[in-house]
């Protein structure tokens, strides 16, 4: 037996192939689509997947507002942050970031449910949040990624 052939493949720089997938979010789970989304964004899927680069796809995500939560999640969920200051921490449910979303001063492919609750999957390091920078969320059909090549998959045929 060649123990030769058998070789670790580390990715690098120049060998890592990014990819735009587009993912429509109608009628799926939260947290089971974006559980599946941070693997995409980490590049889990791919043969060549190495932890220390960034050779995740950038993902979009389309009809955004047409999430679901499993139970009564949408209004009893709470997440909480903390300002920093004595009595400064505040709590909101996903219909609140839901909501916030839907504003006109929100900066367009920036969806702050979907932020939260993919943030929360990634690594808590420089890596994880150049990660997220990747992600593109938006409420309607309509993307302004047009011009690069999306290839659209079917999320629940992922594991």
């Amino acid at each position: 037996m060649d123990t030769l052939s058998y070789k670790t493949i580390s990715a690098t720089p120049a060998t890592i192939k990014k990819e735009w997938v587009l993912i429509d979010a109608t009628d799926q789970v939260l947290g089971r689509l974006c559980s599946k989304v941070a693997k995409l964004l980490r590049g889990k899927y791919k043969a060549d997947f190495t932890p220390n680069l960034g050779c995740g796809d950038n993902v979009i995500i389309i009809n955004a507002d047409k999430v679901r939560m499993t139970g009564n999640k949408f209004e009893t969920h709470e997440y909480l942050r903390y300002t920093g200051y004595p009595g400064g921490q505040r709590a909101f449910t996903p219909a609140d970031l839901m909501a916030k979303s839907k504003k006109a001063t929100m900066k367009a492919g920036k969806h702050s449910l979907f932020i939260k609750v993919v943030k929360g999957m990634l690594p808590k390091t420089k890596l994880g949040a150049a990660q997220l920078n990747n992600l593109y969320v938006y409420n309607s059909a309509e993307h302004p990624h047009d011009s690069v090549e999306v290839k659209v998959i079917d999320i629940n045929k992922l594991k």
